[in-house]
């Protein structure tokens, strides 16, 4: 539904992956690897899916994701994905390249939030960022470290796509088939950056590339002192998010980071990384039993986030699945997304024969390697 409602470059830039997409196939695709092993005969006539994320209860095992530029894909933007939140008493992740306000979606959303920041080359606004956060009432931060520079995303550099979405000769026909979504985008209030540009307006002088505006605003020294220092300044939970490795997963809770987010940015950066879902246990493993880890990338089903939470994940996070839901059908279209994927995990849950998702564990999971060695 959101292909057919969306112009061709806008749903690409929610579809598409970088390079060959090959990590963007295999965030999914690797969840095939691991087959639930079922107990029996326990009661399952109520099953509790209820867990703590970031401090904060949380209904089921689930968050959504930060996503950049929410209103391209439908006029009411992140309030839409945050009120379906609310009802799924779940957190809700704001970008920093999102198109509303954080004040404006606190004051909206009173549910469980978390801000994803990035640190800017003009460090002040990252510290701002802290503050308004802290002021707002956000419960934690989490920082995103894999993007010192864009990924290349073909699908984007082919259609052109640019920041605000204007119409190019390779997009017009796209966008005339669509005009329930071009006429307001194109002809509607003004697209915007909302928590950056009263600072870094880099769009003020006309539409940019998305490439060029991380180019231009992210900053490629970022070490863990910045981490160290963020984890100070906010005192709260932050998760690091892009964390691939054991090593590296230490030594963000060392930095003082309260949890990690295992994550390949979807497929959107480093063509070839591993599936977050191949990394949870070793990271588990290394972070022991406290920090929060998320596997953030590929859920398609209620089943991946068990696999996940089997494998040692506190929970899991999802950003293509509502955004399809948002691009299909506004608030409505979240809200089923987030229906479908609740009753798929509540059932897994039953026919895995487990009445507590706390109580899942690395016995309800294998690989088929491993079943085949058994063998």
């Amino acid at each position: 539904m959101a292909r057919k409602r969306l112009p061709r470059p806008i749903f690409d830039y929610i579809d598409g992956g970088a390079d060959d997409e090959v990590s963007l196939r295999r965030n999914v695709t690797a969840f095939s690897n691991y087959e639930l092993v079922p107990d029996i005969l326990n009661d399952v006539s109520a099953v509790r899916t209820g867990t703590t994320l970031f401090g904060q209860p949380s209904r089921w095992p689930l968050m959504l994701a930060p996503t950049g530029l929410t209103r391209m894909f439908h006029g009411h933007a992140e309030l839409a994905v945050a009120r379906a939140a609310a009802r799924h008493g779940i957190v809700y992740s704001l970008s920093t390249m999102g198109t509303t306000r954080l004040e404006d979606l606190a004051q909206a959303f009173a549910g469980p939030k978390v801000f994803q920041i990035y640190i800017f080359k003009d460090r002040g606004l990252t510290a701002e960022f802290v503050a308004r956060c802290r002021d707002a009432g956000f419960h934690g931060l989490a920082l995103t470290v894999d993007t010192p520079v864009a990924g290349n995303r073909e699908r984007d550099r082919r259609s052109g796509l640019s920041l605000p979405p204007k119409l190019t000769l390779k997009s017009l026909l796209s966008f005339a088939r669509h005009p329930s979504w071009s006429l307001p985008a194109l002809t509607g209030s003004k697209f915007d950056l909302a928590n950056v540009s009263h600072r870094v307006d880099a769009l003020a002088s006309g539409p940019m590339s998305l490439f060029d505006y991380i180019g231009g605003q992210f900053d490629r020294s970022v070490g863990w002192r910045d981490v160290e220092w963020l984890a100070r300044d906010w005192n709260g939970p932050l998760a690091i998010k892009g964390v691939m490795t054991p090593e590296d997963a230490r030594r963000s809770i060392a930095s003082g980071a309260t949890g990690v987010m295992v994550s390949n940015h979807g497929g959107r950066q480093l063509d070839g990384a591993p599936a977050p879902i191949d990394q949870i246990a070793a990271v588990r493993d290394a972070v022991g039993g406290g920090p929060d880890v998320i596997c953030d990338g590929g859920i398609r089903r209620g089943s991946d986030v068990a696999k996940a939470l089997a494998l040692g994940a506190t929970a899991c996070s999802i950003g293509r699945p509502y955004l399809y839901g948002l691009a299909a059908g506004g608030e409505a279209g979240v809200d089923r997304a987030l229906t479908l994927l609740t009753e798929e995990f509540a059932r897994t849950l039953m026919l895995a024969g487990v009445n507590d998702a706390a109580a899942l564990s690395r016995g309800h999971v294998r690989t088929r390697e491993n079943r085949r060695a058994m063998a």
